[in-house]
């Protein structure tokens, strides 16, 4: 019997691309959508993307709230930060900001989850950066279209 492992399920690392070898859209949309329109929105850029097309790479939130909740002022200042000039680590961005660097942390962090944020590792220091050229925040409402609200909307 050999002691070498038997598994052949890749790692994640062998699932995690480097940061410089992965290929992102210029632009990210971040959209309040009630679900319905995020899966037919959704399904039409995946077609578009097989036909060859760019298409945006769309975080979507179906409450406001939670869109308002994540994109504070203080951290749209972050992210416009970490687009106009990549700090070479957290530390040094919160210094320029003049922030906590643990609350500087803790809101990169958030915003990386939700992929709007990367982070790329240089020693033990993280390196946030944004792959977007633009981010673009997109809030649609208003009233459903068809003869009761064209009626409505007339009288």
């Amino acid at each position: 019997m050999t002691d070498e492992p038997t598994d052949t399920h890749p790692t994640h690392d062998e699932f995690t691309p480097d940061p410089n070898d992965a290929e992102y859209p210029s632009t990210l949309r971040i959209t309040s959508l009630p679900a319905e329109q995020a899966q037919a929105a959704a399904i039409e850029r995946a077609e578009r993307w097989e036909d060859g097309e760019a298409v945006p790479h769309v975080v979507n939130f179906e409450d406001r709230a939670r869109l308002r909740q994540l994109l504070t002022d203080r951290r749209m200042e972050l992210l416009e930060a970490v687009m106009e000039r990549p700090p070479e680590s957290i530390r040094a961005l919160a210094d320029r900001l003049d922030r906590d660097v643990h609350v500087v942390h803790d809101d990169l962090s958030l915003l990386a989850d939700y992929e709007i944020v990367h982070f790329e590792a240089d020693g033990r220091a993280k390196r946030p950066y944004v792959p977007y050229e633009t981010v673009r925040i997109e809030v649609e409402f208003g009233l459903p279209r068809g003869d009761e609200s064209e009626s409505m909307a007339s009288a």
